[in-house]
């Protein structure tokens, strides 16, 4: 290589000159570079060797202050120090011409380079994306660009947004009602399974805020009959369509399929309909239209098929639609003979494709064809026995019933409360009364008054052989008796219709009266509600009394959201027909109809039911002669209250019609 003498200029060497008379000052002094780096050890390398102090001297600034200083970019030192050696006021005057020139030597600096993280840009193309579908709302093209990142994770999504719910408080008051809004909204949309509720709140700390939104998501917005609809409509968007609306809806767009043969098109009418929770519906009324034009049976598959692959369709609706028509092939055959065996073709189809679960064939029998009586019993307890032992241990409500409702077998809820007592009475006071509360549940969501008594008589028919494993199961049944109608389960005169049914002096006669002398016993309410042991822990008089304080201080000028809290800590459900009672009758008093702001909360919240509001109300109703004593206009402000509650929605049809002949 050319002596880099001959590049130099007389100005370069002149600076070559004072640079060499500041490094001998350097090594002269008192510290020398040496010494000085002897504070500062070099790591020394794998190999062994320790690098001379030479070399670690050229990567060394030292300020005139005798503070270590940080070399500034391209070596030219920080503040106080000497610059660059070769430093030059101008660009390189390096002669490319020159016959000694060297590319080597030509100056060059070093740019800088961000390293991307993909972490980084993949929220960045998130937000994009977000933001774009906020402005477009276009639900296509937005799914469309999520599908090409790839990395979407809708279940951890809902994990990490619980694990910071204590973060998002923080600056949005009210986060816990709204995530468990998204969370209950994911779970009838079937985006999540309801099991998924479970699993997060096991894996949180109990005492962080994600517990509260599960919490909340489970008993304000799963746990309240038509929760779907409740929980659909509750963004105020959604449909505002009655069932029979919907289903002339589904039942055009399919006939217009059939004609055009465009499924795309019909998905997208499917999409818009915004009722992933009816989807069965459609499922049922095509599969219909299959028997009914059985040229169009391909394309109805197809369709299908499409809707099963694309997620709009979920596994459960497909299953229940397919189990809403095998329940209904008896009647579908008096007008197509042939329907039964269409049917039983087109399940192992379905099957085969890969859009209906095999789990159907085990519910419906092979082939799809339906069992008979006594198979679909056994098969049904076989289900519910699993059901329950996972609610001993789960202690889950809502999941339970979810489970009830997806087993489409109403008809058999007496031999499901008949197989709960059984295995409760064979276990500890705690599953007892899990049991009970459990009752409780399900009557004001899916089981009638008839399903109770039917159960009941079912358990005290069996009452002998029961006793032969179970030692106590008299006195077991008589206190579930007793606590089912302190609980408003049963009313005392369903004890009479119990009895009644039973042969004379058969032993559950027995366990019935004494049942009967358990509830007639002084502060019976207290003992029974504490019978297993468990519960609240409150008496029925406690419980009163803290509801007609809670009312009070709302009604002095609370907050509904403070009232509607302290409602949910008294965290009995199946006593919330005594607040019904007590706000209505405090509206009376007062003449304010503040209570029913209040009201009409609980029950958009889905803290109140429809059967709980219909509960309450019939309470008043059967004790208006002995209002009217204290408040004159009891009977007037009464049919307000009634008319008001019936165009809110509130009370269940049978009420409002027994109200059309007057109190």
């Amino acid at each position: 290589m050319a002596s880099g003498e001959g590049f130099l200029t007389g100005q370069q060497r002149e600076k070559l000159k004072i640079a060499s008379q500041n490094v001998e000052i350097l090594s002269s002094s008192p510290k020398s570079t040496t010494s000085f780096l002897s504070d500062y050890p070099l790591k020394v390398p794998a190999g062994g060797k320790v690098p001379t102090a030479g070399v670690a001297g050229r990567h060394m600034r030292r300020t005139h202050s005798g503070k270590l200083g940080r070399a500034k970019k391209d070596g030219a030192g920080g503040k106080g120090t000497w610059g660059k050696l070769l430093d030059t006021d101008g660009e390189s005057r390096i002669d490319r011409k020159d016959p000694n020139y060297d590319s080597g030597e030509e100056p060059y600096q070093l740019v800088g380079s961000t390293v991307s993280d993909p972490l980084d840009d993949y929220k960045k193309a998130v937000v994009s994306i977000i933001e774009e579908y906020f402005s477009t709302g276009d639900v296509i093209v937005a799914a469309s660009d999520l599908s090409e990142l790839g990395s979407t994770q809708i279940r951890d999504g809902f994990v990490m947004l619980l694990e910071s719910a204590d973060d998002l408080a923080v600056d949005i008051l009210d986060a816990v009602d709204i995530l468990a809004l998204f969370l209950a909204r994911a779970v009838v949309d079937d985006i999540l399974p309801p099991a998924f509720l479970t699993r997060a709140k096991k894996a949180l700390p109990e005492s962080s805020m994600g517990v509260q939104v599960i919490q909340t998501a489970e008993k304000s917005y799963l746990s309240a009959p038509h929760h779907a609809e409740l929980v659909e409509r509750r963004w105020g968007g959604s449909i505002h369509l009655s069932v029979e609306e919907v289903k002339k809806k589904i039942a055009d767009l399919l006939r217009e399929y059939v004609e055009s043969g465009d499924a795309f098109e019909a998905c997208r009418c499917i999409r818009e309909l915004g009722v992933s929770f009816f989807h069965h519906e459609v499922v049922k009324r095509a599969l219909v239209l299959a028997m009914e034009i059985r040229t169009a049976e391909p394309l109805i598959l197809k369709l299908l098929k499409e809707a099963a692959e694309e997620g709009l369709i979920s596994s459960s609706q497909m299953v229940k639609g397919f189990a809403r028509l095998a329940d209904s092939l008896d009647d579908l055959a008096l007008d197509i003979p042939s329907a039964k065996s269409l049917f039983q073709s087109l399940v192992p189809k379905a099957i085969s494709e890969g859009w209906l679960d095999e789990s159907f064939i085990n519910s419906s029998g092979e082939n799809g064809e339906i069992k008979d009586k006594d198979e679909k019993v056994k098969w049904y307890k076989e289900q519910i026995v699993t059901i329950i032992h996972e609610y001993f241990l789960s202690d889950d409500i809502p999941e339970l019933i979810r489970s009830l409702e997806d087993l489409g077998m109403p008809e058999f809820n007496p031999i499901f409360l008949k197989k709960l007592i059984t295995l409760a009475m064979d276990r500890r006071n705690r599953e007892k009364e899990m049991a009970s509360v459990l009752l409780s549940a399900l009557h004001i969501e899916i089981f009638s008054t008839e399903d109770i008594v039917s159960g009941f008589v079912m358990l005290l028919e069996s009452a002998e052989d029961t006793a032969l494993d179970i030692l106590d199961a008299s006195n077991a049944l008589a206190l579930f008796l007793a606590r089912a109608v302190i609980d408003d389960v049963l009313a005392p005169l369903n004890l009479e219709e119990i009895d009644s049914k039973l042969p004379l002096n058969c032993s559950g006669s027995e366990t019935v009266h004494m049942a009967k002398s358990l509830v007639a016993a002084r502060h019976a309410g207290e003992r029974i509600l504490r019978c297993w042991g468990g519960g609240t822990g409150w008496a029925v008089e406690d419980a009163k009394d803290k509801i007609l304080k809670l009312l009070e201080e709302y009604e002095s000028g609370g907050v509904v959201g403070e009232a509607c809290q302290c409602i949910r800590d008294l965290d009995m459900p199946f006593f919330n027909h005594e607040v019904v009672k007590k706000a209505l009758v405090m509206a009376m008093e007062k003449k304010n109809d503040r209570m029913l702001d209040l009201l009409q909360e609980c029950f958009g919240e889905g803290l109140i039911t429809s059967n709980e509001m219909t509960k309450g109300f019939t309470r008043i109703k059967d004790g208006l002669e002995d209002l009217a004593l204290d408040i004159p206009n009891a009977e007037e402000k009464f049919s307000f209250y009634v008319d008001y509650a019936q165009k809110k929605g509130w009370l269940l049809p049978s009420f409002v019609s027994s109200v059309v002949d007057g109190p």
